[in-house]
């Protein structure tokens, strides 16, 4: 979408991570099942390879045992640079195997350590954004990665902690910068939020001020470039991260590149109309093709894609019929011809720019047992608390 020019912009900005310099400061949140390579493509395309785009999670047992699934999922195209990953341990000692790993076979450039998931399969095996609550735990992770990276720069991304009673940001930032970590990002909400209710900008700002010494990175809500330029006026962050708002809409970071940019006058540059729906078809088709390249099947690519549908066609006139047929298409022919049934004349829907993908509300944190007796306590946690295998 256009960019609002009345708004008061921060300068366009640099994010140092390490040796790589990010302008504009914006990055593309992991998430699993959604930012492979294809899609990563897509939002690359878009942006004009301005930003810093990370995997998905790749999980630090899975790549150590060399997992099939979890080897594609670390290939990286020959046009991504820096090359960035992000990873979930929760064991030292195999964290800093899978970062050696990543050193010694050159797989990546930048490695992202994933402190943030809130989904129970994994809080209650006391990782993501359960994790930090163990100080020590966190600590000795941190130091095997950062010890084993080398001249690789790492950063964590995190939320607030496990519910509002068991706030761990603060502790976690100070802990970070302690162990040499480059960056961090915040989604400002606990995990017992979810993804419901509203990010805490506020979360953003105080970790700012509690760790001046490593750009802090902003995460949640940005549903719109707009968002993007008032998170990082209001918090006074380094960069923006993200997410949900960029599902089914990968020129998100087109319009981000223009609101932190200004033309050789040194006036705002007005970022890419909004589509209308026969754009956006055309980037259908090209993600489900390219989702097909990637898995080797034009038919796998299509069935990968069902996902991205409700989120590519949110607020259009498509119709339950057309939108059930949509979900069960097989084959880019198929999905040729759907498309080809639909209005493509259609302007992009006005509330189109609000959330999109998960808004589940607050729920119970689901934990190890008596994980949250203390917080300095030794934990050690199981083989189990991984999978053997990596992606959504």
């Amino acid at each position: 979408m256009t960019v609002d020019a009345t708004l008061s912009r921060p300068a366009a900005g640099t994010l140092e991570i390490g040796p790589h310099t990010v302008s504009p400061p914006v990055v593309l949140a992991p998430m699993a099942g959604i930012t492979n390579a294809p899609f990563r493509t897509l939002c690359r395309e878009f942006s004009g390879g301005k930003g810093l785009f990370v995997s998905e999670m790749i999980t630090t047992r899975a790549l150590v045992e060399r997992n099939e699934k979890t080897m594609q999922l670390i290939h990286f195209d020959a046009t991504e640079t820096p090359r960035s990953i992000q990873l979930y341990g929760v064991d030292p000692v195999t964290v800093g195997k899978a970062v050696r790993m990543i050193v010694d076979e050159d797989l990546a450039d930048h490695i992202d350590l994933n402190f943030g998931c809130p989904v129970p399969k994994v809080t209650r095996k006391g990782g993501g954004s359960a994790l930090p609550f163990k100080r020590n735990l966190l600590r000795a992770i941190l130091r095997e990665a950062v010890g084993n990276a080398g001249r690789l720069p790492v950063t964590i991304k995190m939320r607030k902690g496990i519910d509002d009673d068991h706030l761990t940001y603060l502790d976690a930032g100070r802990i970070a910068v302690d162990e040499g970590v480059t960056a961090m990002a915040l989604h400002g909400r606990t995990a017992a939020q979810h993804y419901g209710g509203t990010a805490d900008w506020d979360a953003i700002a105080r970790l700012k001020e509690h760790v001046p010494e490593i750009p802090v990175l902003g995460n949640g809500d940005i549903w719109c470039a707009e968002d993007a330029v008032r998170m990082m006026r209001r918090t006074g962050c380094d960069g923006v991260v993200v997410g949900r708002g960029c599902l089914g809409r990968p020129w998100l970071f087109g319009d981000l590149v223009a609101a932190f940019e200004k033309g050789p006058d040194g006036t705002p540059v007005s970022g890419p109309a909004a589509p209308h729906f026969g754009q956006v078809a055309v980037v259908m088709r090209r993600h489900a093709e390219l989702l097909g390249q990637w898995l080797g099947d034009e038919s796998r690519g299509v069935v990968d894609f069902r996902k991205h549908v409700p989120w590519y066609t949110k607020g259009f006139s498509v119709g339950s019929e057309l939108r059930r047929s949509l979900a069960t298409a097989s084959s880019l022919a198929e999905l040729d011809d759907l498309l080809g049934q639909l209005d493509h004349e259609q302007p992009w829907p006005a509330h189109a720019d609000g959330p999109r993908g998960r808004t589940a509300p607050g729920k119970r944190v689901v934990l190890p047992d008596g994980w949250l007796d203390d917080p300095y306590a030794c934990a050690v946690l199981g083989e189990d608390a991984e999978a053997d295998t990596s992606g959504g």
